[in-house]
């Protein structure tokens, strides 16, 4: 099939050469535009964009999607489908450009999690359980109809980075299958009613308020693990918190952020109910470390408040 794809992080790379792979004709790409990265600020391409150079796909990277340049560009190029993986929201104008429309492919069980992050939204709820969902593309954001749903457990120790794999291998070989048979598909209608939303993730959803359940922290932990990762504060520095244990989870009659326990790879957090265990960590200015690691250059002591 004539495709073209849009999309930028890597978890629209795998998806990308799944589609290669099968023997698509994809004959353009559209990402998002050089970023500047790093303390040199030097200007470095989306994961897709390198993806497709290697590949030989001609690129393209507009300002604006609604720009008449862009839309002519699109128009020549001929696709059957434009294919849609963790990109930028489409206008109109584009997605109903081709013959057989647009598809997006979304890392959840739609109308659950509709919005830009499902993955850390699921973990950080205690979802034992999403999915991802290819579906039409429509004015409005995750709304469209159901052309395939295929589901992925989401195991109780699973962080975002593993189940972000995991979703990415599924939907690539959910999307092959829903391109071999998209004309006898009959799509579903969402049930607006069930909707929930998974709001980008900021600054402030990743501050650990250890008045909260250890329970739930914990979810919160795994769920903005690898990135961008939760934190708290000690002596007024960042403390990222990347792995933990759940210890208890009953009430206890210590304070809300003291540490309760340290040995050589583990300190313990009082929590309102429950008590974490943490077990992999980042201070500020320092890389990510087991706390094994971090104690060797750093003194968290029974009795400390987190914050």
């Amino acid at each position: 099939m004539r495709l073209v794809f849009m999309g930028s992080p890597d978890f629209a790379v795998v998806h990308l050469r799944e589609l290669v792979r099968s023997g698509h004709e994809i004959v353009s790409v559209v990402t998002t535009s050089d970023k500047p990265q790093g303390r040199g600020r030097v200007l470095r391409p989306s994961p897709v964009k390198d993806a497709a150079l290697a590949l030989g796909i001609p690129v393209l990277q507009p300002e604006s999607l609604k720009s008449t340049e862009f839309i002519t560009q699109l128009k020549k190029l001929n696709a059957e489908l434009f294919i849609v993986v963790a990109f930028r929201i489409l206008p109109p104008e584009v997605f109903i450009l081709p013959a057989m429309g647009t598809i997006n492919v979304h890392a959840s069980l739609l109308p659950k999690y509709r919005g830009a992050a499902p993955i850390n939204r699921a973990i950080m709820n205690g979802e034992s359980e999403t999915g991802v969902t290819i579906i039409r593309i429509d004015e409005r954001v995750d709304t469209g109809q159901m052309l395939a749903v295929r589901k992925v457990a989401i195991d109780p120790d699973m962080d975002a980075g593993t189940l972000h794999d995991t979703l990415a291998l599924t939907g690539a070989a959910l999307l092959v299958d829903t391109l071999k048979n998209i004309n006898i598909i009959q799509p579903l209608k969402q049930n607006n009613a069930l909707a929930t939303k998974a709001p980008k993730i900021k600054k402030e959803t990743c501050h650990l308020n250890f008045n909260r359940s250890a329970f739930e922290l914990y979810n919160q932990i795994r769920g903005l693990s690898p990135s961008p990762g939760a934190f708290c504060f000690h002596e007024n520095k960042m403390l990222k918190i990347f792995h933990s244990q759940l210890i208890e989870d009953g009430s206890n009659n210590n304070r809300p952020g003291q540490v309760v326990q340290t040995d050589k790879d583990s300190f313990d957090i009082a929590c309102a109910s429950g008590i974490l265990r943490i077990l992999e960590v980042q201070i500020q200015g320092k890389r990510r470390m087991s706390v094994k690691e971090f104690f060797n250059g750093y003194k968290i002591s029974c009795g400390d408040l987190l914050q």
